[in-house]
């Protein structure tokens, strides 16, 4: 019962991606700036580092607050290391497409964990 309260508090999309995504989802209202000033987002651009990709996408799974983490794929390649790692049902973490890198469910580790689950 507590697992589930604790679950309830998880009322945030974060997201990683380029600006065109990030952009997008903020218009829909994900944006969120916590009493820390931390964002739930972040704009991956050319300088943007494989580091500052890496601490922010820990971060976010770490944070209480968020239950969804969007990721574009392209850019979730850069920490495909972490990402196969990662295990845990909350924050959720997903990969999506962008306006220039189309989605490979090939590459999704979310759904090669389905695939082995269910055996395909």
């Amino acid at each position: 019962m507590a697992q589930h309260a604790a679950h309830k508090n998880r009322t945030l999309i974060a997201a990683i991606g380029d600006e065109d995504t990030v952009t997008g989802l903020l218009l829909a209202g994900i944006g969120d700036v916590n009493a820390q000033q931390q964002a739930n987002f972040l704009v991956v651009e050319a300088k943007t580092t494989q580091e500052q990709i890496e601490d922010t996408f820990l971060a976010f799974t770490k944070r209480p607050d968020v239950a969804i983490v969007l990721i574009n794929q392209h850019i979730a390649e850069s920490i495909r290391g972490i990402l196969d790692e990662y295990d845990a049902a909350f924050p959720t973490v997903l990969e999506i497409p962008s306006k220039d890198h189309p989605y490979d469910p090939e590459k999704d580790s979310v759904l090669k964990r389905v695939q082995l689950l269910f055996g395909d």
